[in-house]
């Protein structure tokens, strides 16, 4: 597929009815190998094998209701109490992540009121935190590791 600025691991793909699947491990199961996807699954095994996120705790295609309309965050991770804290948008390494991106995720985020939110098209990752408080959005320089959210 494409390179990524994300750790390499061991996937797994299979041919079924002419389309390239890849597994999910958080889904458990196979799913259509798009570019985005591709994406997703490498930040989704480096939140967990590098970051120490919980993949019990994570959700692929998780659906939330804005305006009366379903829509799907890409990726949520839940803490311990169940409650969403951080939503995840993936857009193929050809997308550029600009002002657009992080609108669409804010209004995920109008649902969900999360403390992160993070943009990744493989080759850029950006984060932020959320400042409810003072109304205010911080971008770190790093993904956190998940015991520092």
């Amino acid at each position: 597929m494409f390179a990524l600025n994300l750790p390499a691991f061991e996937y797994k793909i299979r041919q079924d009815q002419g389309k390239h699947r890849i597994f999910d491990r958080l889904r458990r199961k196979f799913v259509t190998l798009t570019p985005e996807e591709w994406v997703r699954q490498h930040f989704v095994n480096y939140l967990i094998e590098e970051k120490g996120f919980p993949p019990g705790r994570m959700c692929n295609e998780c659906n939330i209701i804005l305006n009366g309309l379903k829509r799907r965050c890409d990726t949520v991770l839940y803490d311990a109490f169940l409650k969403p804290l951080v939503i995840i948008e993936y857009k193929a390494p050809s997308i550029t992540v600009n002002q657009a991106v992080f609108n669409q995720i804010a209004v995920y985020n109008m649902v969900l009121k999360v403390h992160y939110l993070i943009v990744s098209n493989g080759l850029n990752h950006y984060c932020c935190r959320m400042d409810y408080e003072n109304q205010k959005v911080e971008y770190l320089e790093t993904i956190p590791n998940y015991i520092d959210l």
